[in-house]
Formats: C-alpha cells, structure tokens, sequence
C-alpha cells in the first residue's frame, strides 16, 4: 500500500468514530507501528484535517475538511452515481436537484477518465410504482418534506394532523428523528407525545403541518439508536 492510499485510509477511519479513538486502535486497522500511525496523523493535521487528540488520548476527525473527489474508486463513483439517480427518481423535487447539484460538482473535479465513468455509468434505477396518494390523493408536498427534514435537523417537534389508515383523524405533536423512502411511500419516525411512544408517519396521510420552534429534549442520534434497537434493526 502507498502512503497517499494509507492516508486516505486513515481518514476514512476517523470518519467512521464519532468518540475519540485511541492510536493504538488506528495503527491496528491500518497495520502500521504507532510510529508510523502518528507521523500520518502529524502529515494529515499539516494538509488541514481538523484532527484533535493526542498520544494516550484518543484522535477525534472535526468536521471541515474534504476527502478530494478525485481520490475516489470507480466503484465508489458508481455507487454515487447509483445512488443519486435513486434519489432523483424516487426523492422529493429538492432533495433531486440536489442530487443532481452534487453529482455536477463531483465531475466538475474528477479527472477525465473517472468523469467518464461517471457520464456514462450502466447502472441504472427501474421504474417503479408512483408514490402514493393517500386515502384521499392527499400527499405530503415538498414543502412538507423539507419542512420534515428541516424539523429533524434541527431536533426540532412537530404539530401535525394525521389520518391513520381507517380514517380517524388526529392532532399530535412529535419529536422527528428519522425520513424513510421507500418506493411507493414515504414515512417519518417520531416519538409521538399523544402515545408516549415511537410511531411511523406515512407522510401521504399527514393532514397539515406545522414547524416548531421548541426543541425536543432528547437528542435525535440516541432516539434513532433506540428505535433500532426496539425495531431489531442493526445499528449502523
């Protein structure tokens, strides 16, 4: 393995921690000394990663700083490629242009012989069956899911009225944490304070809306962790 690969290796595993990881543990992934591990850290923080940690303590990637396009597999680029053609296809109209804003800049750095891949890419996303409508053809619009988006970002609760699918109607408020695409409909996990438990929103059936300026007093990524566990779905 070349150093640049090693390098690149390197922050690919500091990404991955969200906590502090300890350089004994990074040197193993990687089989390289200690030594080795904290001259790459050193040449990294010198190149302008925001590495924070010392030897003993723990190294900790900060947010800022870019892995280059241009050091991207072809399989990684059609992956990528994949992926937003997915999104344009099966996504809101926001969330497809900007999947088409990003694959643009994307090429606009890679070399030629990887833009190339990524121009002319053979995989490809099926038709699949239009989202759905609801009991009504009442739908959640764009605004609606940027506005769900926008709440979970932000940690931020919800009030909604919501028809359930044998037609009762209800008004809740909930702390949105999670926004599941799937091919036909589109469902957003909540805690819902009117149950006092986790509950799936089919956005379809989502009457009206209305964002919050209050924040939930728990934090999304550990709600997200326990619905996994409480779903049985593995942690990520």
């Amino acid at each position: 393995m070349s150093r640049a690969e090693r390098l690149l290796d390197l922050m690919q595993l500091l990404r991955r921690h969200r906590q502090p990881v300890s350089g004994k543990s990074l040197a193993g992934e990687l089989g390289v000394s200690l030594r080795t591990l904290y001259r790459d850290i050193a040449t990294l923080q010198a190149q302008g990663a925001m590495i924070e940690g010392e030897p003993g303590v723990g190294y900790l990637l900060r947010a800022g700083f870019l892995l280059p396009p241009l050091m991207f597999t072809e399989e990684e680029v059609e992956a990528l490629v994949l992926g937003s053609r997915w999104v344009v296809e099966r996504g809101d109209s926001r969330l497809g242009g900007a999947a088409r804003n990003a694959l643009a800049k994307i090429a606009a750095v890679l070399p030629p012989d990887k833009r190339e891949g990524l121009d002319g890419s053979a995989l490809l996303v099926g038709p699949g069956e239009p989202i759905a409508g609801g009991d009504n053809n009442v739908s959640a619009g764009d605004a609606e899911l940027a506005t769900i988006r926008g709440a979970i970002r932000g940690e931020r609760k919800l009030e909604i009225a919501y028809r359930d699918r044998d037609g009762s109607e209800s008004r809740r408020t909930v702390w949105p944490f999670a926004l599941g695409f799937f091919d036909r409909v589109r469902v957003m996990v909540a805690w819902c304070e009117l149950r006092q438990s986790f509950r799936h929103f089919r956005t379809d059936r989502i009457l009206a809306l209305t964002a919050s300026e209050t924040r939930y007093p728990r934090r999304r990524q550990a709600m997200l962790k326990e619905w996994r566990a409480a779903e049985g779905i593995p942690q990520r």
